[in-house]
C-alpha cells in the first residue's frame, strides 16, 4: 500500500519538476467550479469569522497496489486541495457517496479551495507498503465536512522497461474522496486518501483511482490549543 499525506508545510522526500500545464489547468478546475482560491496561497479555510474554533486537518493519501508494479517512478504533483461542508451536519464516516444530485450539486458549490504555497510531488513508487508522505497541515473551522478532493496538476510517470507512461485522473477533474470527516477543536484530523493507477485495457495508458474502501479518518489530541486561523 502506498501512503502520501495532504498536510501544511511540510512536504514529501521527493524531487520538485515543473509542469508547463499546471496553472491553465488549475485555473480552468477553479472557473468551473465557479470559485476563487483564497488570497494568500497556503491559508487555513475561512468558512465563518477570523475568531471561529479551528482544529488540524491532516491530509495523507495512500496507493493500494493496483498496476503500480508496472511503474519505475509515477511522481504525483498536488497543487492544493478543496473540502466542502457537510450541510447535514452528520460525520457518519462512510466512505459511499449518498443523498440526492442536488445535494452533491449544493457541495460542489460550497467547496473550498486551499492552494499550498508550492506545489507539492510524491513517487508513488516510493511509498508503497505502509510508508506515508505528508503533504501538509491546515488549520480550518471546526464542523463536519462531506468529501475531500485532491486537486492533482501533473504525473510523471516511467514504466518498468524504461518506457514512457500516460496517467491521469477520470476526466482530467479533481481525485474526490467522499469519505465524510470532522475538524474538532484542538484535534487533529488524519485524512488518508487511498488511489492507485490502473491500466486502462490494451490502451497503454492509465488512471489514477480513489479506493473508497481504504480511505480512512483517525482524531489525535493535540498538546496546545489551535487558537485563531493561521497560516499553514
Amino acid at each position: 500500500m502506498v501512503h502520501l499525506s495532504v498536510t501544511g508545510h511540510s512536504a514529501p522526500t521527493v524531487t520538485e519538476h515543473d509542469h508547463d500545464s499546471t496553472a491553465t489547468r488549475r485555473d480552468y478546475l477553479r472557473a468551473t467550479a465557479g470559485l476563487a482560491t483564497t488570497g494568500v496561497a497556503g491559508l487555513a479555510g475561512c468558512m465563518g469569522g477570523a475568531e471561529a474554533a479551528t482544529g488540524t486537518l491532516a491530509t495523507q493519501v495512500s496507493d493500494q497496489p493496483g498496476d503500480i508494479g508496472d511503474f519505475e517512478t509515477c511522481v504525483v504533483t498536488v497543487a492544493g486541495y478543496w473540502v466542502a461542508p457537510d450541510a447535514d451536519g452528520d460525520a457518519t464516516g462512510t466512505s459511499t457517496a449518498t443523498g440526492t444530485d442536488a445535494d452533491a450539486d449544493s457541495a460542489d458549490e460550497e467547496r473550498e479551495y486551499h492552494e499550498f504555497e508550492e506545489p507539492r510531488e510524491a513517487d508513488l513508487v516510493e511509498l508503497q507498503g505502509d510508508r506515508t508522505a505528508l503533504l501538509g497541515e491546515r488549520e480550518l473551522e471546526t464542523g463536519t465536512y462531506a468529501f475531500l478532493q485532491l486537486d492533482v496538476t501533473g504525473v510523471e510517470a516511467t514504466l518498468a522497461d524504461g518506457g514512457a507512461a500516460t496517467v491521469d485522473t477520470p476526466g482530467e477533474a479533481p481525485l474526490k474522496f467522499t469519505q465524510s470527516f470532522e475538524i474538532r477543536e484542538d484535534a487533529r484530523t488524519v485524512f488518508t486518501a487511498d488511489f492507485t493507477p490502473v491500466r486502462r485495457g490494451r490502451s497503454g495508458s492509465y488512471l489514477l483511482k480513489p479506493v473508497a474502501s481504504e480511505t480512512s479518518v483517525s482524531y489525535e489530541a493535540t498538546a496546545t490549543p489551535t487558537g485563531t486561523n493561521t497560516s499553514g
